[in-house]
């Protein structure tokens, strides 16, 4: 059976023991902090309930809190897995002493994938004699409820790690997305960021306000691409397919694109414009509004599986 091994039980650790053993992995969780392994049955529970009807549970639904087990030390928690999942804080000398640690403990076959979304591989894993099994598995938070998750190695990592990695997280049933090179902020955050940068700089040149920035995607762009990306839609909205789309509208998107927001856009005005539909938001309202998102994203998990089973 296969065993992963949690590293670090925050939020985003918490949720891929869960993917795992979802799965019917074994999965042992480690953090340095006694009180949040204390916590973890209570965490996990909460979060299994929280599924509710709609969320993906495995076979065994009943039996899934049992296969997450807390170990207060980190060389029993490595000892036999498969594969590593780290979630430390993104601070580049606390990722690079972790990392040496993993390397020294964990067998030779394991594989030690990184969570993080704002750190390459490279910069915390150069030097290590066993840096040709490390990588980024990047996933979207929650990683229970949104599958995707970007492996991107490092100049370094061994092309059969990467594979091996992705024969894992599949049969977690995630969607691993394999990217050729390294690249700064992976492929997720490239395009967030180029969204985010127009987004406000359409906000702060009061041309719409957040909530109409919202609903154009919620209710536009947000619709399709709920079940198909950027390339298929533009495959699908000429006669003629992709080739098609960009002889016809390629100019123009080329134009739009020349013309529009890069980093300028991120400013403290843009900040106190964007968060203006939001300003009386207390943090008990933004977590019950996570909880709400999280109720959302599931019921859309179950639609969309439901839905690929039927046309299979």
């Amino acid at each position: 059976m296969t065993k992963i091994a949690i590293v670090g039980a925050g939020l985003i650790g918490r949720s891929w023991a869960y993917v795992f053993a979802r799965a019917g992995m074994q999965v042992v969780v480690w953090d340095p902090e006694a009180a949040v392994l204390d916590r973890l049955d209570e965490d996990v529970c909460a979060m299994h309930a929280r599924a509710g009807a709609h969320e993906r549970a495995g076979d065994d639904p009943q039996g899934l809190p049992s296969r997450i087990r807390a170990c207060p030390r980190l060389e029993d928690a490595l000892d036999g897995a498969d594969l590593v999942q780290e979630n430390g804080p993104e601070v580049l000398d606390i990722k690079q002493s972790l990392f040496a640690e993993l390397d020294r403990l964990a067998a030779p076959q394991t594989i030690l994938a990184s969570s993080s979304s704002a750190l390459m591989a490279s910069t915390f894993t150069q030097g290590l004699e066993g840096r040709a099994r490390c990588l980024i598995a990047h996933p979207v938070n929650p990683p229970h409820l949104v599958p995707v998750v970007e492996l991107c190695p490092t100049p370094d990592t061994d092309p059969d790690v990467m594979e091996r990695a992705a024969v894992i997280y599949r049969d977690a049933q995630q969607v691993p997305v394999l990217l050729g090179r390294e690249i700064d902020g992976f492929v997720l955050n490239r395009l967030q960021a180029v969204v985010l940068a127009e987004s406000l700089r359409l906000i702060s040149e009061g041309i719409v306000t957040p909530e109409g920035l919202d609903d154009t995607i919620r209710h536009g762009l947000g619709r399709r691409w709920a079940f198909m990306g950027p390339m298929e839609t533009i495959h699908l909205n000429a006669p003629g397919g992709i080739q098609d789309y960009l002889e016809r509208y390629g100019p123009t998107m080329a134009r739009l694109s020349n013309d529009a927001a890069r980093g300028e856009a991120f400013t403290a005005d843009a900040a106190r414009k964007a968060g203006a539909d939001f300003s009386t938001d207390t943090r008990e309202d933004i977590r019950a509004r996570q909880e709400w998102r999280d109720g959302e994203l599931a019921a859309l998990d179950r639609h969309l599986l439901n839905r690929s089973a039927n046309r299979s």
